[in-house]
């Protein structure tokens, strides 16, 4: 009896153990729902890669889950529509958890279609990691559980970008360009409150929304800037729109400084660096072009492989989480996952970062960087260029925190 007791024993713990470390081995397959055609093309094809390299460079017995990553890519074209025409087809195709990041609207889109179906389908739920997309609703007043950002939204990113500028003097006219939706309505929206705040002897002087993605010359936006007298330009924009920007800039020979976003997305180094390479621009963001150690190996090693730029640091933050939260977990099933991330804190290429529980805003460093000549000491190469962004100001993730009005419902 005793025996029988005993062996009863042992088979039930070793069901256990392997329930416990179900996860081990298997794999963990991620849509990527990002544009792979279009004006925006060479971005989602640069980020698809970028998941894809970080995703098979931390996976196995490189996590501490002990999972493999596959990321898969859906083209969404940029739009809203496409985006959850593609989140279907990966839904029926198996897939539980999503990434996206190029444009809020898609990002808000996504959001709310997965809490919808979570709520339908339980059992099916899937998971919406979302990497760029920056609209400050996201994480507040259209929070969901499902939804977790690995970017710093735009509260954040404007209240240090408005704290620096509130001591460089040499600021004093300012002209706001962005794309019209979302995303660039909130850049407009959040640097005029923080910089009438902090700079009350300086000025916005112009202010354009622009269609996303359609402009294909920016030089009547550049000539109201112009007539503006403006000695700084802010702006949000990314990809095509960002690289034309700035080449209209140039083509004007006109003299601002920029304030950006998104300078070392795909194309905008390579426009910084033609006619004057030296030019006064700055950019507020997670990263910046100098990392050492790990990533600045992951960077060269990226680089070699596809003569491209790695610049899209949070897909590292992405496989980072959901390694920890698997190992936490003890489990790839989306509910018990998304429950371990929720308020986790975990190490990513800038230190240790926090899965804020109240809203899930990722809580990290933020840099303002400016873009310089390559040196020995930092010799990274944006496109080849010999220009990199180098960090003049780091702010703490507790400094760079700002407060959520998020009412989360959880399950």
């Amino acid at each position: 009896m005793r025996a029988l007791t005993r062996l009863a024993s042992a088979t039930v713990l070793t069901c256990l153990s392997t329930l416990v470390w179900a996860q081990k081995g298997e794999t963990v397959r991620i849509a990527f729902i990002d544009p792979l055609s279009g004006s925006f093309a060479n971005v989602g094809q640069n980020q698809l890669k970028s998941w894809q390299f970080v995703a098979d460079r931390l996976s196995g017995a490189k996590n501490e889950a002990g999972v493999k990553f596959e990321m898969v890519g859906f083209d969404n074209k940029a739009s809203p529509q496409e985006s959850l025409n593609a989140l279907k087809a990966a839904i029926d195709q198996g897939f539980r958890y999503v990434v996206q990041g190029n444009g809020s609207g898609a990002a808000l889109a996504i959001s709310d279609a997965v809490s919808k179906h979570n709520e339908r389908n339980p059992g099916k739920e899937v998971v919406f990691l979302n990497y760029a997309a920056v609209d400050p609703a996201l994480t507040n007043e259209k929070c969901s559980f499902w939804h977790f950002r690995l970017d710093a939204d735009t509260s954040m990113k404007m209240e240090a970008l408005t704290s620096f500028m509130k001591d460089q003097p040499q600021v004093k006219k300012v002209y706001l360009i962005n794309q019209n939706y979302s995303h660039g309505q909130q850049v407009a929206k959040y640097f005029k409150e923080g910089f009438a705040r902090k700079r009350p002897d300086a000025q916005v002087v112009g202010e354009d929304l622009h269609p996303l993605g359609q402009v294909k010359d920016f030089s009547p936006y550049v000539a109201k800037i112009k007539q503006s007298g403006a000695d700084t330009v802010v702006t949000g924009n990314w990809g095509q729109d960002m690289t034309l920007l700035v080449k209209a800039i140039n083509d004007a020979g006109l003299k601002v400084s920029i304030y950006a976003y998104y300078a070392t997305v795909s194309g905008t180094p390579t426009a910084l660096a033609s006619g004057s390479a030296d030019k006064d621009v700055s950019q507020i963001g997670v990263a910046h072009s100098n990392f050492t150690g790990d990533l600045g190996k992951l960077r060269s090693e990226f680089k070699a492989k596809f003569n491209d730029d790695f610049y899209t640091f949070q897909t590292y933050s992405g496989i980072a989480l959901l390694s920890a939260g698997m190992a936490k977990a003890k489990s790839t099933d989306p509910v018990k996952v998304a429950s371990a991330m929720s308020g986790l804190r975990f190490k990513s290429y800038n230190g240790e970062v926090e899965m804020r529980k109240l809203d899930h805003q990722l809580q990290q460093t933020l840099y303002i960087s400016k873009w310089t000549k390559a040196t020995p000491k930092n010799p990274y190469s944006e496109e080849n260029t010999g220009y990199n962004f180098d960090v003049v100001k780091q702010i703490e993730p507790y400094v760079a925190s700002t407060p959520t009005s998020c009412q989360m419902k959880r399950p």
